[in-house]
C-alpha cells in the first residue's frame, strides 16, 4: 500500500483584534494599539505589531503593558465585529473546500487535497485565500502548508507578519530535525525546561527517544511527541470539531480578600455561564473553578461527576464545595468557571480525503 498524503493550509490573521480595529479606525494606523482594559487591572487581550516592538503582547497586565510602550493606546474589544469579519472570511475558505477547522475566530485549518477549484498546488490556494482576505476585507493574514495540521501551524510562524511558508513532504523530516523544541506547537516553557533537562533541544534530539522513555517522563503526552516528531498525525481536519469546554471569567479591579466576596462573584460568573450553556444547547460532567491570585500564581479545581448538567442550580453548589474543600488563603484577582467534558464530542467519523502521494504541493 502507498503511503498517503494530505495537503493542509493553516490560515492565521495577523494581529487579528488589533487590525481590526486599525482597519475600522484610520487614526489608530501604524500606531502601538493595545486591545483590552487601560485599567490597572486590566490585561491586553491583543496587540498590534506595532506594540510588539515594545515587547506588548496579548496577556499582559496592562500596567506593565504601558510601561513597556508609553504611546500605547488602548481601545475596548468589539467581539461583535470580531465575529462579523471571523465571518466574512470564512466564506472566503469554503469557495476552496468544505473542510475547514476553525480553532478560533482568527485561525483555522483547511484540507485542500481535493478542492473545489481543482488547483494543484495548495500553496497557490493559500495565496489565492490571502489575496482575497487582503482585498475584500482588507486585513493580513500569514499561512502554513503541509502534510499535516502540525507542520502546517509551526511553519505558519516562519514567515509572520503577511506571509506564507511551504514544507514540502520532501522536507518535512529534516524540518522538524532543525525545530528548536520551544517552537513545536502545544510545547510551553515548562515542558521545554524539562526537554532541555534530559538533553532535547530540537526534533533531531527528541527522535532518539522511544515511546517508552517518552511516556516515563511526559505520561501520555509522551505518545504525542513521539508520534509528531515523526509526522505520524492521524486527525484529519474536521469540520464538525466541537468545543471542548464552555467557560466564563471575570478579573477585579479590586482583590477579593474573603470566600464570601469569592463565592459572590463566583455566582455572578455561574449565571454568565449557565446562559453560554444554554446558548450552546449543551451540558456536561466536569466542573472547574479558576483561581488567579494577586501574585499571579493560578490553581484550578476540579470535580467529575455522574451525570451531564448546564443549569447553575446544579453545578453551582459543587463550586461552593470546591472552594471549601481547601479553602482560598490568598487574595484574589480572577474568578473563572468552565464546564468541559461536554454531552456534545468529536464521536463523529470524519472521511478520510488522504490521495495517493503526489508531489505537486
Amino acid at each position: 500500500m502507498k503511503k498517503v498524503v494530505r495537503k493542509i493550509i493553516h490560515v492565521d490573521m495577523d494581529a487579528f483584534y488589533a487590525s481590526v480595529e486599525q482597519l475600522d479606525d484610520l487614526a489608530l494606523k501604524g500606531k502601538p494599539v493595545a486591545v483590552g482594559s487601560e485599567s490597572e487591572r486590566g490585561v491586553v487581550a491583543a496587540a498590534s505589531y506595532e506594540a510588539r516592538k515594545f515587547g506588548v503582547k496579548s496577556a499582559m497586565p496592562s500596567i506593565v503593558a504601558k510601561n513597556r510602550c508609553k504611546n500605547l493606546i488602548f481601545v475596548k474589544p468589539r467581539f461583535h465585529r470580531y465575529k462579523e469579519i471571523s465571518k466574512k472570511i470564512r466564506y472566503i475558505f469554503f469557495e476552496y473546500t468544505d473542510l475547514v477547522e476553525p480553532l478560533s475566530l482568527d485561525e483555522a485549518f483547511l484540507d485542500v487535497t481535493e478542492n473545489k477549484k481543482n488547483i494543484i498546488l495548495a500553496s497557490t490556494i493559500a495565496k489565492e485565500i490571502r489575496t482575497k482576505i487582503k482585498r475584500q476585507i482588507g486585513l493580513n493574514s500569514s499561512a502554513g502548508i503541509s502534510i499535516n495540521k502540525f507542520v502546517a501551524k509551526v511553519a505558519t510562524e516562519i514567515n509572520k507578519p503577511n506571509g506564507q511558508k511551504t514544507i514540502h513532504p520532501n522536507h518535512v523530516d529534516s524540518f522538524i530535525d532543525s525545530l528548536e523544541i520551544e517552537k513545536f506547537f502545544g510545547i510551553g516553557k515548562v515542558t521545554a525546561k524539562k526537554m532541555n533537562d534530559l538533553g532535547v533541544f530540537t526534533g533531531k534530539d527528541l527522535r532518539e527517544f522511544d515511546q517508552v522513555d517518552l511516556i516515563k517522563h511526559f505520561g501520555k503526552s509522551g505518545k504525542h511527541y513521539f508520534e509528531i516528531v515523526r509526522s505520524i498525525q492521524n486527525n484529519p481536519v474536521n469540520p464538525k470539531r466541537i468545543r471542548k469546554s464552555i467557560g466564563a471569567e471575570q478579573t477585579f479591579s479590586n482583590d477579593l480578600k474573603s470566600e464570601g466576596f469569592i463565592l459572590e462573584k463566583l455566582e455572578q460568573i455561574a449565571v454568565d455561564l449557565e446562559d453560554r450553556m444554554k446558548k450552546n444547547s449543551n451540558k456536561g460532567k466536569t466542573i472547574t473553578v479558576k483561581i488567579k491570585y494577586s501574585d499571579f500564581t493560578q490553581e484550578t479545581r476540579s470535580k467529575t461527576i455522574d451525570k451531564y448538567i448546564s443549569k447553575k442550580e446544579d453545578f453551582f453548589p459543587i463550586i461552593e464545595n470546591l472552594i471549601f474543600h481547601k479553602g482560598v488563603t490568598k487574595s484574589v484577582r480572577l474568578l473563572g468557571i468552565s464546564i468541559t467534558n461536554l454531552y456534545k464530542n468529536d464521536r463523529l467519523s470524519i472521511r478520510d480525503y488522504s490521495l495517493q502521494l503526489k508531489f505537486d504541493f
